[in-house]
């Protein structure tokens, strides 16, 4: 015990969002000695991505076998609604349809119905009278319902993380911007915006939007960049329009799933997101600009590749988001019934993508460890979803990267 007296922790979180707290919360209960702190710049948990997100479970009938993603979103999924239950979260299963719009996509289609099959996820393929019965107002070629997709509250979820850590002796500070970390042989000393030091044994960055600057900040260097791309959402009007939630079939060229729409547990129904870029890490509307983030994207050659690559597909999100009706256009795709003025503008919320030297834009978590450190430098989509598991897997290599003897 001596030998820790001059630290503060033993391991130190950057990050107040559901991973960075189900990292502390699996800290707290595999390793009961070791002490935790999370330092998290905003005033309270889950205020960016964690917060600002449709809500669902994810199956993983999506992601690559063998991935990150589904490995850890198939296990996630069943978790997750059971956490939700035992703390008394709202959440619901409701499922979902995937919706071939037409018979060009009934390929992707059977591909998708096959990887559930191989995942061990119930799948049934619908007809169009079909998707008529399950969902009255969606029309399309053929459909997938997937059983297990469900909906929750992450904010509520990441809240109750935090409040269980607490309760087992960990620290969460809020307000506390981490500006320059000093790491030594013995450890890692950070100093935040308001000049607190604190001293740990091992770093975890689970910074997020930030998290490539944390992990420069230690002297790693991650070999990406984050390239923020803001989701922006309507929420509908008439939401007796949809029972539950409907997706469109993904492309398989660009890492997002496309605009759909999702019965929240609140009842509502959230449309979107689109996928532009954002012209700040957090900027959740196009009035906010930060020309020194701007630039520093623009600096990184795989912004230029990426852009290269994927510009039309990009332009399009772009049109939809400056003209509603392009927006609303898309949803008729699905939702024939949706007009104009069925959409009404909802909070919008930024992906922290992480995007490669040679543009590629990375796919699956993305965690890499260095001296006394861990760093989550991708956490896509289904990364709530998984949030249980990867914590636990976070918490492990933590441990492993540090002597706490």
């Amino acid at each position: 015990m001596a030998a820790r007296a001059g630290f503060d922790c033993d391991v130190l979180v950057i990050g107040g969002g559901i991973v960075g707290l189900s990292t502390a919360y699996a800290l707290t209960r595999t390793a009961p000695g070791v002490r935790v702190t999370v330092a998290e710049k905003e005033a309270g948990p889950a205020r960016h991505q964690t917060g600002r997100n449709s809500g669902v479970i994810h199956s993983g009938i999506y992601y690559r076998p063998g991935s990150l993603k589904a490995r850890y979103a198939l296990s996630g999924s069943a978790e997750m609604v059971r956490f939700c239950a035992e703390h008394g979260i709202a959440h619901a299963v409701t499922g979902k349809l995937i919706v071939a719009k037409d018979t060009r996509e009934l390929p992707r289609l059977r591909a998708l119905a096959a990887r559930g099959r191989e995942h061990g996820i119930p799948v049934r393929e619908f007809g169009p009278a079909q998707i008529r019965e399950h969902e009255p107002e969606a029309r399309g070629a053929a459909a997938l319902h997937v059983a297990t997709t469900g909906v929750c509250d992450y904010g509520a979820v990441a809240a109750r993380l935090a409040r269980s850590a607490v309760s087992a002796g960990a620290a969460v500070r809020y307000g506390a911007a981490v500006v320059a970390v000093d790491r030594r042989a013995w450890g890692v000393a950070v100093r935040t915006a308001a000049g607190e030091i604190i001293r740990a044994r091992a770093l975890v960055n689970c910074a997020g939007l930030q998290c490539d600057r944390v992990a420069r900040l230690t002297g790693d260097d991650p070999g990406m960049r984050i390239v923020p791309f803001r989701g922006e959402y309507y929420e509908l009007a008439r939401p007796e329009l949809v029972r539950g939630l409907v997706y469109p079939v993904p492309d398989p060229a660009f890492p997002f799933l496309g605009v759909h729409l999702t019965r929240g547990v609140e009842g509502g129904v959230h449309v979107g997101p689109n996928a532009v870029p954002a012209l700040a890490r957090e900027g959740y509307g196009w009035d906010v600009v930060r020309p020194r983030e701007v630039a520093a994207t623009v600096a990184w050659p795989g912004a230029w590749r990426m852009a290269a690559r994927h510009w039309r597909y990009g332009a399009g999100e772009v049109h939809r988001s400056l003209a509603k009706h392009a927006f609303a256009k898309e949803v008729r795709r699905l939702l024939p019934a949706v007009t104009d003025d069925d959409l009404r503008p909802a909070p919008a919320g930024v992906r922290a993508q992480a995007v490669l030297r040679d543009g590629s834009l990375a796919d699956d978590f993305l965690i890499r460890r260095g001296r006394r450190t861990v760093h989550v430098l991708n956490a896509p989509s289904p990364a709530a979803t998984a949030s249980l598991p990867i914590g636990r897997a976070i918490a492990r290599w933590a441990l492993e990267a540090t002597p706490f003897s």
